[in-house]
C-alpha cells in the first residue's frame, strides 16, 4: 500500500490558511456589492450590518480582539448563508491619548520631548507608529480569515471621518450644544491633558482621614483625606434634615488663620450630604471636587484653585505655596496638631483615581475647556441629549444582551455630567474653532481671512468613534450605503465599554440622523490573563491570537 508522505506531516497552517484566505478575497463575495452582480444575491434581499470596533493602533490585536472576530465572523457568515446583502466593515481608531503616549515614551527614552523637537515633527512621528500598528492590525485580522469588506475600510482619523467630526462639532455648535466653558474636569497632572472618566484606573491604597475643626471657634468638625485642599474651602454642607447643625445653617465664619490663610465659610444645607457619613459635614472645596464643584454651583459659592496643573500648591504662604500637595498636607496636619484643632486620624483604605495611560494621580481642577450639554434641549427635537440616549432603550428600538445591563445603563446616564470634548494634546481632531482679538469662527475649513489662530487642542477619541456606525457608510453625505446599512444591526463589543463608546454611539446617531446607530448591543465577557487582569497594552499582558 502506498503512503501519501503528506498525510504523515503534521498540519501547517501557513501551509493553507494565507492560501485559502487570498482566494475568499480575490472573490470578492466580502463584499455586498459584488455578490449582488454577481447574482448570489438578490438587490432586493433583506440588509445586515456590522461595524467592527475599531482596535486601537497604540499596538496589535490580543485575544480580546481574537473573541470580538469570532462572534462576529459567526454573525456575518450566517447572515450572508441566509442570502442577506451583508456588509461587515473594518477600520481602526486613532486612540488619541494612548498613541500619544506611546510615542512620548520613547522620545523620553531617547532623552527627548514632543515640546523640543516641535508639532508637526511630532506628528510625522506619531503617524508613523500608528501606520506601523495599523499594517501589523490588518495582517491579523487576515490571518484570523476575517471576512470583512476591505474595500470599506475606515480610519477615524483619515479625511473622510475627520470631515464627518468637523461637521459634526459644528453642527452641535450652532445648535448650542457644544459650549467653551469653565468647569471642573479631570486632569492628567503627568500627561497634562484633561482625561475622561473611562480612562480613570481607581487603585486601592492605604490612606489617612482626618477629622478636625477650621478653628477653636468653629462648632462643627469635618473629615478628609486630603487636608491640604482646604485652604480652598468656602462652606460647609450638611443634609437639611440634620438635626445636629440645623442652628447653624446660613451662618458665616470668618477664620483669619487657617495654616496661614483666611478663610470664609458659610454653613450650607445641600441634599447631596450622606448625615451618616463621617461627621455629617461636608467640607466644600469647589474648585477640587465634582460633587463640591455641584454645591457651589446650587448655593453661588466662591471657587479659589488651590492646586495648579502640575499638582503643586497654587496659594499659601512660604510653607505651602509651590509645594507638591502630599507635602503641603504634612505641613497642615502637623499645624492642626500644634494648635490643638486635630480631633482623630484613621487609617482607611481609599480609591484613589490614576490616569490610565501614565498612572498619574488624576486632579479635580477648574479648567477652560469644550464641553457637550448633555441636559440641554435639542433644537427642534423638544428632548435633552440624555433623553434621546434613554428612550431608544425604554421603547425597545434597541435591545441590550444580557438585559440586566439595561439598570446599568440607565444608571450611567441619570448621573452623566456634561462631556469635555477637549485634549490638551497634539495627535487627534484638531478643535476646528478660530480666534482672533475677541472673535470666535467655527467651521468646517479655516476662516479666508488672515490673523486667525486655531484652537490648539484636540477632541476626546470618544468623540471621533462615537459617529462609526454612520461615518463609516459616508455621512455626512447621504450615500446609498447609508440608506441601506444603517441603522446596523447588531453592536458587538465588550460590556466595559456600553457607556463611554456605545451609549456615545446612541446619542450621536439619534442627534444628527434621528435613527438608532443599531437594533442590538451584544456585550460578551473580557478576555483576561492567568492573574484575571484584563489584557492591555499597558500592562503589557496581551496573547497574540496568531501565535496560538
Amino acid at each position: 500500500m502506498e503512503v501519501n508522505e503528506k498525510l504523515l506531516k503534521p498540519y501547517n497552517p501557513k501551509d493553507t490558511e494565507d492560501r485559502i484566505y487570498k482566494l475568499w478575497e480575490e472573490s470578492g463575495f466580502f463584499n455586498p456589492d459584488v455578490c449582488i452582480e454577481k447574482g448570489i444575491t438578490s438587490p432586493d434581499a433583506e440588509a445586515f450590518s456590522i461595524v467592527l470596533p475599531p482596535p486601537n493602533v497604540t499596538g496589535t490585536l490580543h485575544n480580546g480582539h481574537a473573541l470580538i472576530l469570532a462572534i462576529e465572523d459567526t454573525m456575518v457568515r450566517y447572515a450572508r448563508m441566509k442570502g442577506k446583502k451583508t456588509l461587515w466593515i473594518p477600520g481602526v481608531d486613532h486612540a488619541a491619548i494612548s498613541t500619544e503616549t506611546v510615542v512620548v515614551k520613547k522620545l523620553a527614552k531617547e532623552k527627548k520631548n514632543k515640546h523640543e523637537i516641535g508639532r508637526e515633527e511630532f506628528l510625522k512621528l506619531v503617524n508613523e507608529h500608528a501606520q506601523n500598528s495599523h499594517d501589523t492590525i490588518v495582517s491579523q485580522l487576515r490571518k484570523l480569515g476575517a471576512t470583512l469588506d476591505w474595500s470599506r475600510e475606515a480610519f477615524t482619523l483619515d479625511e473622510k471621518r475627520s470631515f464627518a467630526v468637523r461637521t459634526m462639532f459644528k453642527k452641535m455648535y450652532d445648535d448650542g450644544l457644544i459650549y467653551r466653558g469653565n468647569r471642573i474636569i479631570n486632569w492628567d497632572p503627568k500627561g497634562q491633558t484633561t482625561i475622561a472618566d473611562d480612562e480613570i484606573v481607581y487603585e486601592e491604597r492605604k490612606a489617612k482621614l482626618y477629622t478636625f475643626r477650621y478653628s477653636k471657634d468653629f462648632p462643627i468638625k469635618i473629615s478628609t483625606t486630603r487636608p491640604e485642599t482646604k485652604i480652598g474651602d468656602t462652606a460647609v454642607a450638611v443634609h437639611p434634615s440634620d438635626i445636629r447643625y440645623q442652628k447653624y445653617i446660613g451662618n458665616t465664619y470668618i477664620i483669619n488663620d487657617f495654616c496661614g490663610v483666611k478663610l470664609e465659610i458659610k454653613v450650607i444645607a445641600d441634599e447631596a450630604v450622606e448625615k451618616d457619613f463621617g461627621t455629617g459635614a461636608l467640607g466644600v472645596t469647589p474648585a477640587h471636587s465634582m460633587i463640591d464643584w455641584e454645591i457651589a454651583d446650587r448655593h453661588d459659592l466662591p471657587r479659589p484653585q488651590v492646586i495648579n496643573e502640575y499638582a503643586k500648591m497654587a496659594i499659601g504662604d512660604e510653607r505651602i505655596k509651590g509645594k507638591k500637595t502630599t507635602e503641603a498636607r504634612e505641613v497642615i496636619v502637623e499645624w492642626l496638631r500644634t494648635e490643638g484643632l486635630l480631633d482623630k486620624e484613621e487609617d482607611i483604605i481609599q480609591n484613589i483615581s490614576t490616569a490610565e495611560r501614565t498612572g498619574g494621580i488624576v486632579e479635580p481642577l477648574p479648567k477652560l475647556q469644550w464641553f457637550i450639554a448633555v441636559n440641554k434641549e435639542v433644537p427642534g427635537r423638544g428632548k435633552t441629549l440624555k433623553e434621546l440616549m434613554r428612550e431608544p432603550v425604554v421603547n425597545e428600538e434597541i435591545t441590550i444582551i444580557p438585559d440586566y445591563f439595561n439598570k446599568t445603563y440607565f444608571h450611567w446616564i441619570d448621573n452623566l455630567r456634561d462631556w469635555c470634548i477637549s485634549r490638551q494634546i497634539w495627535y487627534g481632531h484638531r478643535i476646528p474653532v478660530w480666534y482672533k482679538d475677541d472673535e470666535i469662527y467655527c467651521d468646517v475649513n479655516p476662516p479666508d481671512s488672515e490673523g486667525w489662530a486655531q484652537d490648539e487642542d484636540t477632541l476626546d477619541t470618544w468623540f471621533s468613534s462615537s459617529l462609526w456606525t454612520f461615518s463609516t457608510l459616508g455621512w455626512p453625505e447621504q450615500t446609498k450605503d447609508l440608506e441601506i446599512y444603517h441603522p446596523t444591526d447588531v453592536l458587538e463589543t465588550g460590556y466595559e465599554i456600553l457607556f463611554f463608546w456605545v451609549a456615545r454611539m446612541i446619542l450621536m446617531s439619534e442627534y444628527a440622523l434621528g435613527t438608532v446607530p443599531f437594533h442590538t448591543i451584544y456585550l460578551h465577557g473580557t478576555v483576561r490573563d492567568g492573574k484575571g487582569e484584563k489584557m492591555s497594552k499597558s500592562l503589557g499582558n496581551g496573547i497574540d491570537p496568531i501565535d496560538i
